[in-house]
């Protein structure tokens, strides 16, 4: 398994005693800060080398350590400074091209006996989950990579990667997370046991939860925030630095405007291709995921929209010569194909069968939108995501992450240039929620056309620091920031307002948000950071657009602002510098690069993707009986009558065939038979099946069946469900006997509205906002 931490010049682990890390969050970014104690145990002394591998979205902020007496901090300098001054920098550091998941950095020698203390802090962004949570994750397993034919270095096979045992992680960690945000906080859930959350004021805007006594570090520690009224825009100012150099970003406050799109009723068509990883590494579980998966969207697929299955490994195959149009006959040939996929293709070589989807014609007024999935990595990760960004103005991309070896920047890069979502998945976690959550955001309507004004007061203005505003999908989230200029100390205490412009459903929308202008402290300056990186990876784009040689005030803008803030930039980098003398210890190191699997050296690690929800329900089946009811469906949303739907429902065909109320047709009766189980015993699992429900209610409301009410007492009674109806239409939603005091949990309507719609009420009890600190693994 390739390392990472404090290695050796062999790459050999210097042993760890303990690691120390403070989780910051400010409502959707946050600070990490990690100290990492090592000890040389050698009789000799050693050269050692850092190694961390950063999370996808998240950049180096800060690096120090102590070797021994020796004090050393991490400088972000100029790289063709610090190329005049070290004529050792190796090819591989030259490198610019490469993947950007590794930070390496040489802190020197350490003698025997002595410890090291390494503090290192990043910041990153947040990504939210399908259930509104904020996720955090600080990775602890390493995943190998795979480099394609013709590549550089190119190795042969591929590494199994297995999780950490807990008996042979000799070390301690401390783990603590302060929460501030805008919204009370509502929630914060773990795949580790946390001490009870602790609120610190009381509006329950801020709080903090702390890692339970006795933990080991032998797995990712995972953490999932909830706010309440997430779905409200937010604005969050943070005060500059005030050693910064007056009129520079560091030093002006700088605002940040969330926008986070509640999940849509509304599905449209469109063209939808899904690009399957088949390389020999998914064997197994991974490829009966990837089969299980396409099932799902295979029916669920809404009628009208055009679609095409493409398998990829070291050569690529297509299931139709071009995208056809979804039917009974064309979805019956594709699950006749997909059954029949295997892990038999090869490597992982990815770029050929992106160019040839793209170099298809696209389907008048059908939005074609590309849901990539694949377990590896690739050594043209930068190739495949400039096509991806060339392509963004006509095409979607959802890229997926299976296992630990996923590429963090491709799977990020891919669906930030293709406007679409990225989500990671782990053999221990679950891909068909993951998939579904981003096919719903693929059928809904988009936020488009999204400006920010400003109302402020007279003399000062605000500067947003990227001028590209993406398009937002039904629960995705963008994060806008802007340099505040021009505040005096006379405008204390005033007000600013944000005024954020968009277009749903062809409607103009506007939004006024106040923020106060009063100036405040705050030490880990990670709203500024964040900023500094949005505009740094704006001109940097500019650059690379323009080609050729760089512009030198550009240039200067991009190192004045990298050095300023500590975020490294394609000109800048990290050198190691002895406090004492001022002297660098060895040349810059910040190394990006992808590592075959024989390395040794560090690489990317992924997390695992959620937190697991305790069913709601003893009575749940098993998930076999779920993809079968799934499979059982017709292209059109219906279920028909049969012995196959009796053995899923636990009941005979007799049984349900006496059961059904008079002059009530075979498939009315079937398809409303179908959806109170879904919904009494899978409600766990709904986020699987929630479009394929909606086809069925849009099929139901279609037949306008009379006895529709009726059919709902009879399923009621022949399952041991108690579904209760609305006034109007037809209103399943799933209750608890009376004598337990039960709430509707969730709903699914038949209404006279014209659209395809599914109308999910999800209410929460009360008293789970009492779980914070439960243990979910």
């Amino acid at each position: 398994m390739a390392q990472c931490g404090l290695l050796t010049a062999n790459k050999q682990p210097v042993p760890l005693k303990s690691i120390d890390v403070e989780l910051e969050v400010n409502d959707h970014v946050a600070t990490v800060v990690s100290t990492l104690n090592y000890k040389n145990n050698e009789d000799k002394p050693i050269e050692a080398v850092f190694v961390f591998p950063l999370p996808g979205d998240a950049t180096m902020c800060h690096f120090s350590a102590e070797i021994g007496q020796t004090q050393i901090l991490a400088e972000v300098k100029e790289k063709e400074k610090v190329c005049d001054e070290y004529d050792t920098l190796s090819s591989d550091q030259q490198e610019s091209e490469q993947s950007q998941d590794i930070f390496t950095l040489s802190v020197g020698s350490l003698l025997p006996g002595e410890t090291a203390s390494i503090r290192l802090e990043y910041v990153t962004e947040l990504s939210v989950e399908a259930d509104d949570g904020l996720r955090f994750c600080l990775p602890a397993v390493l995943n190998p990579r795979y480099q394609p034919q013709g590549s550089k270095d190119r190795r042969s096979g591929n590494v199994q990667v297995t999780s950490v045992p807990s008996s042979s992680v000799p070390y301690s960690l401390s783990f603590s997370a302060r929460v501030f945000s805008s919204h009370p906080v509502f929630k914060i859930q773990s795949n580790c046991c946390l001490d009870p959350l602790q609120y610190l004021n009381t509006d329950q805007t801020q709080a903090k939860v702390k890692l339970a006594a006795g933990h080991k570090f032998d797995r990712d520690i995972e953490l999932l925030i909830h706010y309440k009224d997430v779905h409200k825009p937010t604005v969050v100012m943070e005060a500059g630095q005030c050693s910064a150099e007056l009129g520079s970003l560091m030093a002006d406050p700088v605002v940040m405007v969330s926008l986070y799109l509640q999940q849509s009723s509304s599905a449209s068509c469109g063209e939808f291709v899904f690009l399957m990883d088949r390389s020999g590494s998914m064997q197994g579980s991974k490829i009966k995921s990837a089969r299980d998966t396409l099932l799902l969207l295979l029916k669920s697929l809404p009628m009208g929209c055009y679609f095409n299955i493409y398998s990829f490994g070291s050569n690529y195959e297509h299931m139709f010569l071009k995208s056809v149009e979804y039917s009974k006959k064309t979805m019956e040939e594709a699950l006749k194909k997909v059954e029949q996929m295997d892990a038999d293709l090869g490597g992982t070589e990815i770029l050929k069968p992106l160019n040839h989807i793209y170099s298809q014609p696209l389907i008048p007024n059908q939005t074609r939108q590309l849901f990539v999935f694949t377990d590896g990595a690739v050594g043209d990760t930068n190739q495949v995501i400039d096509l991806v960004k060339k392509n963004s103005s006509s095409h979607k991309c959802f890229s997926f992450g299976i296992g630990n070896g996923a590429s963090a920047d491709l799977i990020n890069g891919m669906a930030k240039e293709g406007g679409g979502q990225a989500q990671f998945v782990t053999e221990t976690d679950s891909l068909e929620p993951k998939v579904m959550q981003s096919l719903r955001c693929g059928l809904q309507l988009r936020m488009t056309d999204i400006s920010v004004t400003w109302d402020l007061p007279e003399g000062v203005s605000a500067t947003v620091l990227s001028q590209q505003i993406p398009e937002l999908f039904p629960g995705e989230r963008t994060l806008i920031f802007a340099q505040i200029t021009g505040l005096k100390p006379s405008s204390k205490g005033a007000d600013g307002y944000a005024i954020v412009k968009y277009r749903l459903a062809g409607h103009l929308s506007e939004e006024k948000l106040h923020f106060s202008l009063k100036r405040t402290e705050d030490t880990r300056l990670t709203v500024h950071r964040l900023g500094a990186l949005t505009l740094i990876r704006s001109l940097e784009m500019k650059e690379s657009e323009n080609g050729g040689s760089p512009d030198e005030a550009v240039k200067k803008k991009i190192v004045d602002l990298s050095v300023q803030s500590g975020v490294s930039s394609i000109f800048t980098s990290f050198t190691a510098v002895n406090k004492k003398n001022g002297k660098a210890i060895e040349e810059p190191l910040l190394r990006r690069a992808i590592s075959s699997p024989s390395n040794k050296g560090g690489v990317r690690c992924r997390p695992n993707s959620g937190v697991r929800r305790r069913p709601n329900t003893s009575k749940k089946p098993s998930r076999d009986f779920l993809l079968q009811l799934v499979s059982l469906q017709e292209a059109s949303g219906c279920w028909l009558l049969n012995p196959s739907l009796a053995a899923v429902v636990g009941k005979s065909i007799k049984e349900m065939e006496n059961s059904k109320p008079e002059r009530v047709n075979d498939e009315v009766w079937a398809t409303i038979l179908a959806l109170i189980w879904l919904h009494g015993f899978n409600k766990d699992s709904e986020v699987e099946w929630v479009l394929l429900a909606a086809k069925a209610v849009s099929w139901l409301r279609a037949q306008n069946a009379p006895n529709a009410t009726e059919c709902a007492d009879a399923g009621n009674s022949l399952l041991g469900c108690n579904v209760r109806k609305g006034a109007l239409g037809i209103s399943l939603v799933v209750q608890e006997p009376v004598d337990k005091a039960a709430v509707p949990q969730d709903g699914l309507y038949l209404s006279d509205e014209p659209c395809y719609i599914l109308l999910l009420i999800v209410l929460i009890s009360f008293f789970s906002g009492f779980l914070f600190g439960a243990c979910y693994f």
